[in-house]
């Protein structure tokens, strides 16, 4: 794994940040509006009809900053930690993400509502976690 673990982790807490200061839906228990409204406040390039959350673009913007091979890692680790992929299969799921996720990989992690909870568990899988990065 070439992503520093501390990225991981400041993606990590800043997914939860973002979840938590969303208002908790009433017809799901343990669901939130960010499972809803994550994806809707990460329209298109050109939509101007976007719902204003700094923190969720701030967020956006800083994984749209990393290099093509950590966003990569970053979806991999996505899938290990929800199950599509094994620790040992890192490198095959680092290829995929390469080829299924070229660009806007930022729109498609957050559109993940258990974003924060996969990238922690992928870790894990991978030996890691955030109390190493402190």
């Amino acid at each position: 794994m070439d992503i520093a673990v501390e990225t991981v982790c400041y993606v990590i807490n800043r997914a939860r940040e973002v979840m938590a200061d969303l208002d908790p839906l009433d017809d799901e228990p343990g669901r939130h509006a960010g499972d809803d409204l994550m994806r809707e406040e990460l329209p298109e390039e050109d939509d101007a009809t976007t719902v204003e959350n700094p923190e969720l673009d701030d967020l956006k913007e800083y994984i749209d900053s990393l290099n093509e091979d950590e966003q990569a890692e970053l979806v991999a680790l996505t899938w290990i930690g929800r199950g599509t992929y094994t620790a040992e299969d890192w490198d095959e799921a680092v290829e995929v993400a390469h080829e299924e996720h070229p660009k806007r990989v930022a729109r498609y992690l957050l559109s993940q509502p258990l974003l924060a909870d996969e990238l922690e568990e992928g870790l894990a899988e991978m030996g890691f976690s955030c109390e190493d990065a402190e």
